[in-house]
């Protein structure tokens, strides 16, 4: 009988133990997902960027990779994606005061492609 109990209660504690690794990975991998670096350089030679565009889209890109991993530590999902999508809406505002049209409909083309290959879109 005790050693029936002793290996129910080694079973119970690897069943956890495997529920909270699972639980950490997904929690990482989602971290991972959102976890956006800009490289300025290229971001600057593709839209053709003057000096000032160029430190102006660096710090509004730097906020946005900041606030993104904040909203990748959301628990619930309507959470993340509201907060994703707010802050989306806060970048593309904040460019379109810094790009003129063009630019804009690359950068847009960019931000688009990036945000579905991470799978932060859905």
């Amino acid at each position: 009988m005790k050693k029936n109990f002793i290996m129910l209660v080694m079973l119970f504690t690897m069943s956890v133990n495997i529920f909270a690794e699972d639980n950490n990975a997904t929690e990482i991998e989602r971290i991972e997902r959102y976890s956006v670096k800009v490289n300025a350089n290229k971001l600057s030679k593709y839209l053709d960027l003057s000096s000032d565009q160029m430190d102006a889209v660096e710090n509004v890109t730097d906020e946005f990779s900041n606030d993104l991993m904040f909203a990748a530590v959301q628990d619930s999902e309507p959470s993340r994606s509201m907060i994703t999508k707010n802050l989306i809406e806060k970048n593309v505002k904040y460019m379109s005061y810094i790009l003129n049209k063009n630019q804009m409909r690359k950068y847009l083309t960019v931000l688009n492609a990036t945000m579905n290959n991470r799978g932060i879109l859905k």
